[in-house]
């Protein structure tokens, strides 16, 4: 058992002591509250004062019993506190205090179940990304990593209804797990999807027909790493060329070319406008690869005179510089400034 909830339990027997001891010198001897629980502290403490006032018989049967079981309640809770100072458990317990704290502050952030090889790469993908997320993690040697490495995390089993909810799952954007055993990540799933109807859940999938499972279970995306690293390896074979140039577009290492997702809001400037009519390729640079409307349906390589609607997915690439950029303009009304000054210049003759 925890040593904080020993010392906890033991605190609690400690008051109970003093109010059955209280209770008893106020039944037995008569005597008024003050004197009882002056008497009770005394005898508990073992200090060696004498008694308020003379005791009967059987107040002092009572007083050895309350000594016996006192020096027990007491020597259990210094030995608790001992445990705890020595382990270093109180700065750790503090620590962890300010990290649920902050669990708790999150709002349309990502819960990663599991802490194995992919959840420590989605992690460190997610963190280059600016992404808010917490870890469920119920291995210790994983947490001993996770305090290492700065990550916001949680100790226990992510199958559990009031693991999820601690770590925020009501106010959550995504849950991704990636546990090892293909189970748990339906169970996982299943109780997210109960404690959130309209969360965005991705499972990580090991066996053959586990997808089945897990799409049944709740699940919006189904991912088998065995089945994309195979064919990632094949293809590496049967198109190189093509891998490379997906690598460096995806890659957040190749600096000078990106491939982003760009959302375009309902107040945004370009709803109703055509792509060449935005300007998007001649005055930021980037090219539209592809369009993800609202219902979900992807056009590759849109036509020029293809219409922008509201809530749909541009997908660009480009460099950083351009795509920030257009991120930026995207997200402006069209009373904006800096839109009646992209126009001006790209309807100028």
């Amino acid at each position: 058992m925890d040593p904080v909830r020993h010392l906890r339990i033991s605190f609690l027997v400690l008051l109970m002591l003093v109010s059955g001891g209280t209770a008893g010198f106020m039944t037995i001897e008569g005597w008024r509250l003050l004197d009882a629980v002056y008497m009770t502290v005394i005898t508990l403490g073992t200090v060696g004062f004498k008694e308020v006032h003379d005791l009967s018989d059987g107040g002092k049967i009572f007083t050895m019993g309350l000594v016996v079981v006192g020096v027990s309640v007491i020597g259990y809770i210094v030995g608790s506190l001992a445990q705890i100072m020595f382990e270093g458990q109180i700065q750790r317990i503090v620590g962890r205090k300010k990290v649920e704290k902050k669990i708790s502050e999150l709002k349309e952030h990502y819960i990663i179940c599991g802490f194995g090889r992919i959840g420590s790469l989605i992690c460190k993908e997610f963190k280059a990304n600016g992404l808010a997320f917490v870890i469920v993690e119920k291995s210790v040697d994983a947490a001993e990593k996770l305090d290492e490495d700065g990550y916001l995390y949680m100790r226990g089993d992510a199958t559990v209804d009031e693991t999820l909810l601690k770590a925020g799952i009501k106010r959550a954007k995504g849950l991704i797990s990636v546990v090892t055993s293909d189970s748990e990540n339906v169970y996982i799933t299943l109780t997210a999807r109960g404690l959130n109807p309209d969360l965005y859940i991705m499972a990580r999938s090991g066996e053959e027909g586990s997808d089945i499972k897990l799409m049944r279970a709740g699940a919006n995306k189904v991912v088998s790493p065995y089945t994309i690293g195979g064919n990632r390896m094949a293809q590496s074979i049967l198109r190189p060329n093509v891998v490379d140039f997906i690598e460096i577009a995806t890659g957040r290492e190749h600096l000078e070319l990106q491939m982003e997702e760009i959302g375009i809001p309902e107040h945004s400037a370009f709803v109703g406008e055509t792509l060449v009519s935005s300007g998007f390729r001649k005055e930021i640079g980037v090219i539209i690869v592809g369009i993800k409307n609202s219902r979900g349906k992807m056009v590759f390589n849109p036509h020029s005179q293809t219409k922008i609607d509201s809530n749909d997915t541009l997908i660009v690439l480009g460099d950083p510089t351009a795509i920030h950029k257009l991120e930026d303009l995207v997200a402006r009304p069209a009373s904006d400034e800096i839109i009646k000054k992209h126009r001006r210049d790209f309807h100028a003759p």
